[in-house]
């Protein structure tokens, strides 16, 4: 049987656990045995509250917050003395995570088993990626594991930053957008048939534009749940289906060339490749690993493809920064210039480090000024389909006018 356990060391430190055991008095002795004065023992899910609370973190994820925290104080621990174990020790004793404690968990028994950090990181590439991985690894090679994780820290805390810019900026007019959907159907659904009942007893002639207006509200009216139905499935189906593999080349390609979303997506592409590549080989990666590993940051198909083509580039002894060269439309000409003045001067990484904190404030600016830009454009679509909407359904009125004189 499972039991969890509270007890107090020798040395007067509270410990928990969990231990398997015959019963409550067997696992008593065991702790005494090594020790340990006995505080609490009851068997694992016992209590009702802990089912729900395992239950209820059963589908918990670690999010980038998460791990940013987590870096971020492992890193700190170990700068101020303590060893690995304890540290992972202590981390878990302060996570209400259920996944990051079972995580925790792992890796401190990983270590006690003689493993390195970076193998057990390894085990959970869904929560930690190549890049994580590998910097970890960079530091436990080169004896600095406190500064390999405060670096990924950095890459994590900037990287996030700046998506959590755009997709801050891009929710304003997707609110506005969503909410005059819902308003135009309600009016096609509780105006429109009102007046063309109206229409209809005065027998005019309606345009075309009135027709289709009139036949779109009698069906919303008719059937105004299943249109809530139809607009909920629909935006389902085009989520899911832009996420599909085979349009990512085409949602990638549009994505790039739209007006200023595309020069924020190029932006934002070269920010992360420059940031990633520049926190890898400060940590010692080689060239070709970090491409392979930054190759697995960027999302975007195209960018993967130029990334890819660098690496062929470098194993054939060729420079660099000839694949940005010749993908300017991807990379800006800035980023071909200066990787070619890092390799020359034997300063790769302190030159992509300041490429991504040029671009990276270039996003922060232009996400700032971006809801300013989109206005506009709104006010344009809005505009428009409300004009044709009120010239559909007042030129009829003018002809009853016209007939009455």
């Amino acid at each position: 049987m499972l039991f969890l356990y509270k007890a107090k060391s020798n040395t007067g430190e509270i410990i928990e656990g969990t231990l398997s055991s015959a019963n409550r008095f067997s696992l008593a002795e065991e702790l005494r045995s090594h020790g340990n004065i006995p505080l609490s023992i009851k068997e694992k899910g016992e209590s009702l509250m802990d089912k729900m609370s395992v239950f209820s973190n059963m589908f918990s994820k670690v999010s980038v917050n998460e791990q940013i925290i987590l870096t971020k104080n492992l890193s700190g621990m170990i700068k101020a003395g303590l060893s690995l174990n304890r540290a992972l020790s202590i981390l878990k004793k302060q996570t209400k995570n259920y996944t990051l404690n079972n995580i925790l968990t792992s890796l401190s028994d990983d270590i006690n088993s003689g493993d390195t950090l970076s193998v057990g990181l390894s085990k959970f590439p869904n929560v930690f990626s190549n890049l994580f991985v590998s910097m970890t690894r960079a530091g436990e090679e080169s004896g600095n594991l406190a500064g390999a994780l405060s670096d990924i820290e950095t890459n994590l805390e900037k990287s996030h930053s700046l998506t959590k810019k755009i997709k801050g900026a891009l929710i304003y007019p997707g609110v506005i957008l969503s909410a005059m959907l819902v308003i135009g159907v309600l009016m096609f659904a509780f105006l429109v048939p009102t007046l063309a009942s109206t229409f209809k007893e005065l027998g005019v002639d309606l345009p075309l534009s009135t027709r289709s207006i009139i036949f779109i509200g009698n069906f919303f009216s008719n059937n105004l749940i299943l249109t809530f139905l139809i607009m909920i499935g629909a935006g389902f189906g085009l989520y899911f289906l832009f996420r599909a593999k085979f349009m990512a080349k085409y949602v990638d390609y549009i994505i790039v060339r739209i007006p200023v979303i595309g020069t924020l997506a190029r932006e934002l592409n070269t920010a992360r490749t420059a940031r990633t590549m520049s926190s890898l080989l400060f940590s010692g990666v080689s060239i070709l690993r970090a491409v392979e590993i930054t190759e697995d940051v960027v999302q975007n198909i195209y960018y993967k493809k130029v990334l890819n083509e660098a690496k062929i580039a470098v194993e054939k002894g060729a420079p660099f920064s000839r694949a940005f060269e010749e993908n300017s439309l991807l990379y800006p000409v800035m980023m071909s210039e200066m990787v070619q003045v890092g390799e020359e001067t034997g300063k790769l990484s302190d030159m992509l480090l300041q490429i991504a904190s040029f671009y990276e404030e270039e996003i922060e600016n232009k996400t700032k000024n971006l809801s300013t830009i989109i206005e506009p454009l709104l006010m344009i679509v809005i505009g428009s389909g409300v004009g044709f909407f009120a010239i559909s359904m007042i030129s009829p009125l003018y002809s009853i006018l016209g007939s009455i004189e």
